[in-house]
């Protein structure tokens, strides 16, 4: 990051004190301000008052689950959130990524990967804040606002289903494969387990298309992927 620039501010939920100590002095040599909260509860306040570039969150919150935390924030806000945790089994990984995670990284971490991580988040982000609204037939998409529509009509999509949408409009046009979206949104451990995505593709037809059994959208590469068309 440029020192001379305008500091992101990121905000770090974990309980340990001593984690939290870490990531601070992580996170301001990197030139990150940095502000703390010990529970659920008060990062939700403290972002919904400070209004941070990114989250750190840690899942084993006292007073509620980090899961939780992420799912009350999903509903109101699109912040990025990068799961920093002792939980580092596949189910768990995706779970947090359902509910609406942008990364998931496992204690113990190296610093290096913890700041290549959110400086992936933190672009991605400043993408879409620039980008315009993309139509596709009758959808609209507003990637900054995080909005989806349908004829006008606002669709209400979880947090699994957008970041899959969102991966389509980004690449509009082009063929994705079955393994980069796996890999993009589930991780590399799960390239091969198409059943995510054909749950997951079936869903965005039946919220999206006009016909979910012959889309005209969301189509079908046969043996290869999907495309998202006009």
């Amino acid at each position: 990051m440029n020192p001379e620039g305008p500091k992101s501010e990121v905000l770090v939920v974990d309980d340990e004190s001593q984690i939290r100590h870490l990531l601070r002095f992580m996170l301001e040599e990197a030139n990150y301000e940095v502000r703390e909260a010990e529970s659920g509860q008060a990062a939700l306040s403290e972002i919904a008052r400070r209004r941070p570039d990114a989250v750190i969150l840690d899942l084993g919150l006292p007073d509620m689950h980090g899961l939780e935390v992420l799912r009350r924030l999903r509903e109101w806000n699109a912040v990025p959130v990068l799961i920093l945790s002792v939980f580092g089994k596949e189910k768990d990984k995706i779970n947090a990524l359902d509910a609406g995670a942008d990364d998931y990284l496992t204690k113990p971490f190296g610093s290096g990967e913890l700041l290549a991580r959110l400086r992936v988040m933190l672009r991605r982000t400043k993408s879409e804040e620039g980008a315009s609204p993309v139509r596709i037939g009758s959808i609209d998409v507003d990637l900054a606002r995080r909005l989806v529509t349908k004829a006008g009509n606002a669709v209400k999509l979880t947090a699994r289903e957008y970041a899959l949408l969102r991966l389509f409009v980004v690449h509009k046009g082009n063929v994705l494969t079955h393994r980069q979206i796996l890999t993009e949104l589930w991780g590399p451990n799960s390239a091969s387990q198409t059943h995510y995505l054909r749950i997951y593709m079936m869903r965005l037809r039946q919220k999206l298309e006009d016909d979910p059994d012959t889309p005209k959208h969301f189509q079908t590469e046969s043996g290869v992927g999907y495309r998202l068309s006009d």
